[in-house]
């Protein structure tokens, strides 16, 4: 049976033995020297928030949403009654599925 040692596997110690700090923990300054806590003004992490009057989107962009949405779906129906040139294509289905997706894409952006 091998001789029990005081420390693991590598260099990790046995569970429950500390031996401390190696370092002395830094402090910031204006803290008071309580934990590790920096202000974001004071860090230079801070970012103010945008004003409500320019997170607003353009009158223009929900009504060319909302064109779109139609667009797409018309493109998609007109094709299926066969009353867009060429028969029916799979080229408006897949015309009118991307006019779609390019509205869903708008709306995510609309504030």
């Amino acid at each position: 049976m091998a001789p029990k040692t005081t420390s693991g596997p590598g260099r990790a110690q046995r569970k429950g033995r500390s031996e401390g700090r190696a370092t002395a923990k830094a402090v910031a300054p204006g803290t008071g020297g309580v934990g590790r806590y920096t202000p974001p003004e004071q860090s230079g992490r801070y970012t103010r928030p945008i004003p409500k009057e320019i997170r607003r989107s353009a009158r223009w962009f929900g009504a060319s949403i909302l064109f779109l949405m139609i667009f797409g779906v018309l493109m998609i129906l007109l094709n299926y009654l066969t009353v867009l040139p060429g028969s029916v294509s799979i080229w408006y289905l897949v015309a009118g599925l991307v006019v779609i997706f390019v509205a869903f894409m708008m709306a995510t952006r609309y504030r």
